[in-house]
């Protein structure tokens, strides 16, 4: 056992010192992950605002104006008032506008009791995204022109007070963030154990080593420890990071989210040894670990798809992925302060990947010792 330690301290030991030459290893695990979260979660949004809603007002009534400020006050649209029809659809084949509102003659008497008063609302079906907020904002908008044009005589009926609980704005970054910290940390992972083992399969220095006594799992152990501590390092930056710049809350356990971190990060570079193992080649293993890397976190993960929406065969893949455990993980320790119990499925799946990932590439490592 005392000289199994020895063994795995010494290959740390060289690792670290291989790190401490190698400042471009220190810098993706360090500050990239940083700059990424800073980039993309400010760029990402959900939320959209003032977005140009053409307008045909052919009543030009108390009514119509009424109606057309509603829109506007909202601050999810900005009015861009057209003379004809063919303006207004001009304006959205051009992508001047997202959508186009024709109020047609005789709304103001239709609106005060005469009958039931039509609006058409033309939206762009090419962007799925935005056609789906405009939607989502126009019962709000139709409440408020009613109030408005009605006033006190507008039927009450049944109404339903709306509280979003967590989020209770719907910030975007509180969303994104959590879980772009964990697509980052995976990629990143991945990337530098596969590069970094491949380029000692190119040098030979890997021969060597599997020529001596050491056994591959302590190989893997004394390779991954001193990343595993560097992807740590990364995680507490982009935590900072959240907390600081974005103000997303955290109400789970640290500790809690700690040992998801080491289990997660311990995965995602038993992957990238992997990786080293079987292509031997950092170009090779670049390639494979951008593509097992990043196209899984990014679409499989329930990061941007939820995962409940995608077809069954999909949510069975996605149940041998370890970011979409940790997404869960990182999401619900962040914005609901989830414990153990809560999470109980999501670490055991995570510790399951981790140890076959970990036991297939020592298994390979074995097999390459072996004659």
């Amino acid at each position: 056992m005392l000289s199994s330690l020895r063994r795995i301290f010494a290959i740390t030991r060289k690792e670290v010192s291989h790190i401490g030459r190698d400042p471009f290893t220190m810098i993706m695990a360090l500050g990239l992950p940083v700059i990424m979260v800073l980039i993309f979660g400010t760029a990402f949004e959900f939320n959209l605002d003032h977005m140009p809603l053409a307008v045909l007002d052919r009543d030009n009534t108390f009514a119509s104006r009424q109606l057309t400020e509603a829109f506007s006050s909202s601050d999810h649209f900005n009015i861009r008032p057209v003379e004809k029809a063919d303006m207004g659809l001009k304006a959205l084949d051009s992508g001047e506008a997202i959508a186009f509102m024709v109020i047609d003659d005789g709304f103001e008497k239709l609106a005060g009791g005469l009958g039931a008063a039509h609006v058409q609302i033309l939206v762009d079906g090419s962007d799925n995204t935005s056609a789906g907020s405009i939607l989502s904002y126009l019962p709000e908008v139709q409440k408020k022109a009613q109030q408005k044009i009605l006033g006190s005589t507008a039927p009450k009926g049944i109404q339903l007070k709306t509280r979003y609980h967590f989020n209770h704005e719907l910030k975007t970054p509180w969303f994104i963030v959590p879980g772009l910290g964990v697509v980052i940390m995976a990629i990143l992972s991945i990337l530098l154990t596969s590069l970094t083992v491949a380029r000692e399969w190119e040098t030979g220095s890997m021969e060597l080593l599997l020529s001596t006594p050491v056994k591959p799992i302590e190989i893997i152990i004394g390779k991954l420890t001193p990343y595993l501590f560097l992807g740590l390092g990364g995680v507490g930056f982009v935590f900072i990071s959240a907390r600081l710049f974005f103000g997303v809350p955290f109400r789970g356990s640290l500790l809690l989210y700690l040992l998801g971190c080491i289990i997660f990060l311990s995965t995602c570079m038993a992957q990238g040894l992997l990786i080293s193992v079987v292509t031997r080649s950092q170009q090779v293993a670049m390639q494979v670990a951008m593509v097992s890397g990043l196209l899984p976190s990014i679409y499989l993960s329930g990061f941007i798809y939820p995962i409940e929406h995608m077809p069954s065969f999909f949510q069975k893949i996605t149940a041998v992925l370890a970011p979409r455990w940790f997404i869960k993980i990182s999401h619900n320790l962040y914005l609901k302060g989830s414990n153990l119990s809560e999470l109980g499925q999501s670490f055991l799946a995570l510790t399951l990947i981790c140890f076959v990932i970990i036991g297939i590439s020592a298994f390979k490592f074995k097999k390459d010792v072996e004659p």
